[in-house]
């Protein structure tokens, strides 16, 4: 027998940080809301593979202290997260050398936007240059092996280039003519090597784009956000953003195994689970089964990313460094040993490195070869774990790229997402604040609607 229809205001349809954040916004304003997801568990990407001990998340998501939907976002502004070193460590002739790194001092003056300008102005001022161990110094480099970024005066100018863009406001860098991130980075006036041996792997890792076709807007807040704040991950996996989201909602509001076979603005028809009632639809999918749910709605290309995890009995790097491969002489575009950025990932007595790849599954002979080159020691005695591969982890931003894509369809259908914004978390986390002011402004709830984008 077919369940009897329910009625609730708003169905959102998938559980990911987009659909919570959006849920939690109506929550809060007084709408009832069922979200409904297809998979057994929630998340979609920001998920986390648990295996002996291990925390192994399935997409490399890089997050920044400075995101502001982290903080704007009721709900996540208590989310325990662990940062990276400052700055990032680059591979390059045998050594790592510390690029980005603020002086001592400057992070508590980060705060403001002047102190984002003094601190930002010091990175890669005085790069460290660290010696591997088991490695040999290369055939023909002398005695002293170069930093990646160039010399002192090339460092210099990198460090005024990125307090210029940290001190920026939003609107300024967005009225910049757009081009690809590759041939805007030949308009800034940085030496080659500097952009090759610095900008272009931390560009890549920041944007999961290798050949850096994304908008040079979107890079450019990307690289400010860099020059703002540190990288960091939520404590214990990526899967505990969407948890802490979830959470905070009603008792079964959240309803995994349910899939939404066919939607309209009044009706949700799930796959052996009766049908919905509403008085509107939000679609927090990813963009291919939002599209299938929508036809019509555009689809676009995506980046595709593979994360190895591989354990060591102990750690080949002692810091929780970012670790980014100047020359590129592998398929691993950044690495770090997890269990130093986050102990809560890896057992007691156990190292966790995690790498990721842009692009297929490679071999991992080849991975493992790259990663003794980078860290500079074997890897005889480490055990891979897990391979995780998406094909569409990255929806594509080229030039020119919609910043703020319409979340609102029609009247009571809506739909956000990564692919709606920025496909940063920051960027879905936005699109469902959009999406849910987009909801109340509609349903006639103005008051919270405009306290929604008043904390934005």
């Amino acid at each position: 027998m077919r369940e009897p229809a329910e009625q609730v205001d708003v169905v959102i349809v998938g559980a990911g940080i987009a659909g919570l954040s959006a849920a939690h916004r109506l929550h809060t304003a007084g709408v009832s809301t069922a979200v409904l997801e297809a998979a057994p568990a929630i998340g979609g990407r920001m998920s986390t593979e648990v295996l002996d001990g291990f925390r192994l998340d399935r997409i490399g998501h890089l997050l920044s202290t400075s995101y502001p939907e982290l903080r704007r976002t009721p709900g996540l502004d208590e989310l325990p997260l662990r940062t990276f070193a400052p700055g990032v460590l680059v591979h390059s002739e045998g050594r790592l050398h510390r690029a980005g790194e603020p002086r001592p001092g400057s992070s508590a003056a980060g705060r403001s936007a002047r102190g984002a300008l003094t601190a930002a102005r010091a990175l890669a001022s005085a790069p460290r240059t660290h010696r591997l161990p088991g490695t040999h110094r290369l055939p023909g480099h002398g005695n002293r092996a170069r930093p990646p970024m160039g010399s002192p005066l090339d460092q210099a100018r990198l460090g005024r280039a990125l307090g210029r863009l940290a001190a920026t406001e939003v609107p300024r860098l967005l009225a910049r003519p757009e081009l690809s991130t590759a041939e805007a980075l030949t308009t800034r006036g940085l030496p080659q090597r500097t952009v090759d041996g610095f900008l272009r792997p931390l560009l890549a890792a920041l944007l999961g784009d290798p050949a850096l076709g994304t908008s040079s807007r979107v890079a450019d807040l990307v690289l400010r956000g860099f020059a703002r704040g540190r990288l960091c991950v939520p404590v214990g996996g990526a899967d505990a953003l969407p948890a802490t989201l979830a959470a905070a909602l009603p008792p079964g509001t959240v309803r995994t195994g349910v899939k939404a076979v066919e939607v309209s603005a009044a009706t949700v028809r799930t796959a052996g689970h009766g049908e919905i009632r509403c008085r509107s639809v939000l679609l927090a999918t990813g963009a291919r089964q939002a599209a299938e749910l929508l036809p019509g709605l555009r689809m676009p290309a995506f980046h595709p990313v593979t994360v190895l995890h591989h354990t060591a009995p102990e750690p080949p790097l002692t810091e929780p460094a970012l670790v980014l491969d100047a020359e590129r002489r592998g398929p691993v575009a950044h690495t770090a040993v997890m269990s130093e950025v986050d102990p809560a990932r890896a057992p007691a007595g156990r190292a966790l490195i995690t790498s990721v790849v842009h692009g297929p599954p490679p071999a991992e002979p080849e991975v493992r070869a790259q990663l003794g080159r980078l860290y500079g020691t074997s890897t005889d005695r480490w055990e891979l774990l897990a391979v995780h591969h998406d094909p569409e982890a990255v929806p594509v931003m080229p030039p020119p790229h919609d910043l703020r894509r319409p979340v609102r369809v029609l009247a009571g259908l809506y739909v956000c997402g990564d692919h709606r914004d920025t496909s940063t978390v920051q960027g879905a986390l936005h699109s469902g604040g959009r999406a849910a002011r987009s909801v109340l402004a509609d349903l006639g709830i103005r008051d919270a609607a405009t306290a929604i984008t008043a904390a934005a």
